[in-house]
């Protein structure tokens, strides 16, 4: 009861920040372990040498899905506002006007959806996405490169990876209450 009492209470504008910056931290200091990951990983029969600073499109990948969360987090009309707010912020970091932005995101997010139809699990997607994006279908033994379609046991452990960057709304809300 006094949980809910206690709770500090957040503006959108300052809930947009919190939710940017703690996607970009958790990436910005884990994506090495990432790319080592991939990297290692015994699906491939030779390594991808993915860059550890080559963060760009899993950035991308990971802000999508995020973003199609806030929908499912949020009534409809406060998941809007914010979206709108978490748009202009990370067009203004891209350096692209909210147009641009938007349009980049919503490609991408296509792009995920046509690699995972017909699932809708956007964990799962991400997944696809990563491993089309740093084109490693190459990488695989014979068997699925020909196929050109990802080992099922690399998307496994790269869904189990991909998790960690879902924003855990449940717990920010035990903290935290939006401003009216």
């Amino acid at each position: 009861m006094f949980g809910t009492l206690l709770k500090k209470k957040i503006s959108n504008d300052t809930l947009a920040n919190v939710f940017i910056n703690g996607i970009f931290n958790s990436i910005d200091n884990t994506f090495p372990l990432v790319a080592e990951f991939i990297n290692e990983d015994p699906a491939f029969v030779q390594s991808p040498n993915i860059n550890p600073k080559d963060n760009y499109e899993f950035s991308l990948i990971i802000l999508v899905g995020n973003i199609s969360y806030l929908e499912s987090s949020f009534p409809p009309e406060q998941a809007d506002q914010l979206e709108v707010i978490v748009y202009e912020k990370l067009a203004r970091m891209y350096e692209m006007n909210t147009y641009e932005f938007k349009e980049l995101i919503r490609d991408y997010k296509t792009f995920i959806n046509r690699l995972n139809s017909p699932s809708k699990n956007m964990i799962y997607g991400m997944s696809k996405a990563i491993f089309d994006k740093y084109t490693l279908y190459n990488h695989q033994d014979e068997y699925f490169k020909r196929m050109q379609t990802p080992n099922p046991l690399f998307l496994k452990r790269m869904d189990n990876i991909v998790e960690n960057f879902v924003w855990n709304w449940d717990s920010f809300f035990k903290k935290y209450k939006l401003e009216h």
